[in-house]
């Protein structure tokens, strides 16, 4: 199951990050009232964050831990995609969506190391190929879930509600992988002992 939990929360993370890099221009003209030259530039400027963000989170995850690591970007995502639909100003909003940009790039540089921390690094390279299927879903299942959603309702609203409980299902799973680590971890030491 611990496969399962790793390969929805990068399903999660990159369906709704790639969707936010599919819709980044026109969101930010009508959230934030961006010209389209400033959201053009904006979304050139998201390809720093996506790199930085897989430098940045996968430097961390080796100080933190990558369960640690994970909860942290989801929270962090949690809040920005129910506070972006509010914000006004045009900053606040592309350093929003510059850290939600971050946390896409850490969930695809983070995870190999955290295949590793679970599964051993024998079988690393199968099983990162199997999670990364998780990838290719996402990347089908994003833009459409977010044109769906603005074509339906004619704004991105209720598309940043609609990641925001995604990436929220995916925080209970990241808690849910810290706790089934936990209990691995109490039966070995029991076996041990």
């Amino acid at each position: 199951r611990r496969f399962w939990f790793l390969w929805l929360m990068l399903f999660i993370n990159v369906t709704c990050g790639i969707a936010i890099l599919a819709v980044a221009s026109p969101m930010g003209q009508e959230i934030a009232g961006l010209s389209a030259a400033a959201a053009a530039t904006m979304v050139g400027i998201m390809g720093f964050f996506n790199g930085a963000g897989r430098l940045g989170w996968a430097t961390i995850s080796d100080y933190i831990g990558r369960p640690n690591v994970y909860t942290t970007f989801f929270i962090i995502q949690v809040v920005t995609y129910f506070v972006l639909p509010s914000v006004t100003s045009a900053i606040l909003f592309q350093i929003l969506l510059f850290l939600i940009i971050s946390c896409y790039g850490g969930g695809f540089a983070s995870i190999p190391a955290y295949i590793g921390d679970l599964f051993g690094t024998k079988q690393l390279g199968a099983i990162h190929g199997y999670i990364l299927t998780a990838w290719a879903a996402a990347g089908l299942a994003g833009p459409n879930i977010a044109a769906w959603v603005r074509e339906a309702t004619e704004s991105y609203t209720a598309t940043l509600y609609i990641f925001g409980v995604l990436i929220f299902i995916a925080l209970v799973i990241s808690l849910l992988v810290r706790l089934d680590i936990k209990q691995l971890k109490e039966s070995k030491d029991t076996l041990a002992s």
